[in-house]
């Protein structure tokens, strides 16, 4: 069983075979650079001279020819139009389909800037590209077993697998094929918690042969008492550095493990595979790992990139309705700072529930984000929208009031009331009164003061200056590094109280 790779051209499935056969340590193979060898001349001075349906034919023998030899760890890139073909689409049962997407403005840009761009002759017009880009996207998404993300950042680059039934009882196997690291050399160390643990550990028997650790659930369990006791038994199993460990969980198992993994004899590869809305969206990705004080969240962590992230959108369907509202408010963040049609899709719902496309589309930007700003020193910052005032609400609650999402959604009114942002701000707080999210503060023990002093300890805080807020006019326009007066931020906290 070979990785193959579909999608539109321009998706850089050349590239990413590349990279994930030098992961995997097979070999990267490439279609349309072998029918090129074999015509001896360019695949668009094929398709001119002799017309598309004696260029498909030729290229149908040679994906079919090229499937046949693929073997186990290889990666093969595919055509975009390959997969008209029945046989070709035949042949691809014996593999694992891997759809790699990309944008069409994107994939325009990229075809054109190629050295063979203007010759291509299904790339000549972009309304007539966009239009094949939309007439293939149903068929792609038809045939792929599962979608394929390729992470990149300044300490590595990584894949994200995105597929329903990943974790479905009976599907151990495949899973176990599709496991990113050698497990003859490095063995997997589960830790979950105990909720997830119960549901889902036993999914992962193949993989999973080494020790189970399961911690109690909740973020006021994300603490250096509880990485302590994961160290000492991990340390008890005789994990070494050759190893690796698996976070299967939500946000707090994924922060809590990974801050594990990178800390264990100086660091060991991580694996997330995230189990609730906000993990599969946000927190799975990027390398933030860490720990939260009494005094102040996320304050003990380092950067510590996975080694790949497994994602099965099915296990959402086991979540209290609570948990699920409160993942998406990350949806809402991301389509805030993304804008454009992830903004109108998810301004637009009803409901809870997040498709497949929302959550692969959630990642994509936050990971293009990362790509350009691993370390938080510029772009990355926009991430932090909400996050500010949230955290805050967190820690002055002792991280058990509010739940992770339901606390970012008050700062994401904070955040817009400080922008002046008056209708933005009104929409984005009838979304979240309409998915059964809190829009004022509840409690008469919360003080404004409270939470001002906890937002002087946030973590972003640099040297004596204030600390900086991300703030937006209007979706897609995020503003890094604003500085607040002491008495427009007061005014915002306090209304969230008084409203």
């Amino acid at each position: 069983m070979a990785f193959v790779l579909i999608g539109f051209m321009g998706a850089g499935k050349s590239t990413v075979a590349a990279q994930l056969a030098a992961a995997l340590g097979g070999r990267a193979l490439d279609s349309d650079a072998l029918l090129q060898q074999r015509l001896g001349h360019s695949l668009a001075r094929e398709f001119e001279s002799r017309g598309e349906a004696s260029f498909r034919a030729t290229e149908e023998r040679v994906v079919c020819e090229l499937l046949g030899e693929a073997g186990p760890r290889d990666a093969v890139a595919l055509g975009g139009g390959s997969v008209l073909s029945e046989s070709v689409r035949t042949a691809l049962a014996d593999h694992l389909t891997l759809l790699l997407d990309v944008d069409p403005a994107v994939a325009w840009a990229r075809v054109r800037s190629s050295r063979e761009g203007a010759e291509r002759p299904l790339a000549r017009d972009p309304t007539a590209f966009a239009a094949l880009h939309a007439d293939r996207r149903g068929l792609y998404e038809q045939l792929a077993d599962a979608s394929l993300l390729w992470a990149t950042s300044a300490a590595g680059d990584y894949p994200v697998l995105v597929g329903r039934g990943l974790l479905r009882s009976g599907a151990e196997r495949r899973l176990a094929e599709v496991w990113p690291l050698d497990r003859s050399r490095s063995r997997p160390f589960l830790v979950s918690d105990e909720t997830v643990s119960a549901l889902y550990a036993d999914r992962l028997g193949e993989v999973v042969v080494a020790r189970t650790v399961a911690i109690p659930p909740g973020e006021h369990n994300k603490t250096l008492p509880t990485a302590e006791r994961v160290w000492r038994e991990l340390l008890g199993a005789g994990m070494t550095r050759a190893d690796h460990v698996v976070a299967l969980g939500g946000g707090v198992v994924g922060d809590l493990a990974g801050f594990c993994a990178a800390t264990y004899q100086r660091g060991v590869p991580v694996v997330h595979v995230p189990t609730t809305l906000v993990a599969q969206v946000d927190s799975a990705y990027g390398g933030k790992t860490g720990v939260d004080l009494p005094d102040a969240k996320n304050y003990v962590g380092a950067y510590h990139q996975p080694a790949a992230v497994l994602v099965d959108p099915d296990v959402l369907a086991t979540l209290a309705p609570a948990e699920l509202a409160a993942g998406w408010v990350e949806v809402l963040k991301t389509a805030l700072i993304a804008g454009g049609a992830l903004w109108e899709r998810v301004s637009q719902t009803s409901g809870c529930e997040v498709d497949e496309r929302t959550i692969i589309d959630c990642a994509a930007a936050k990971l293009a984000i990362v790509a350009a700003d691993e370390r938080d020193g510029g772009a990355r910052q926009v991430l932090n929208l909400g996050h500010t005032v949230g955290h805050a609400i967190e820690t002055v609650t002792g991280y058990t009031r509010y739940r992770h999402g339901e606390a970012v959604g008050l700062g994401l009114l904070a955040a817009l009331g400080l922008s002046g942002a008056e209708d933005l701000h009104a929409q984005v707080r009838e979304l979240l009164r309409a998915h059964g999210l809190p829009v004022t503060l509840d409690g008469a023990d919360i003080g404004v003061e409270q939470i001002l002093a906890a937002v002087t300890r946030d973590k972003k805080r640099l040297g004596t200056g204030g600390v900086p807020f991300v703030l937006l006019s209007k979706p897609g326009e995020p503003r890094i590094g604003c500085e607040i007066p002491d008495d427009e931020l007061r005014a915002a906290v306090a209304q969230l109280i008084a409203s």
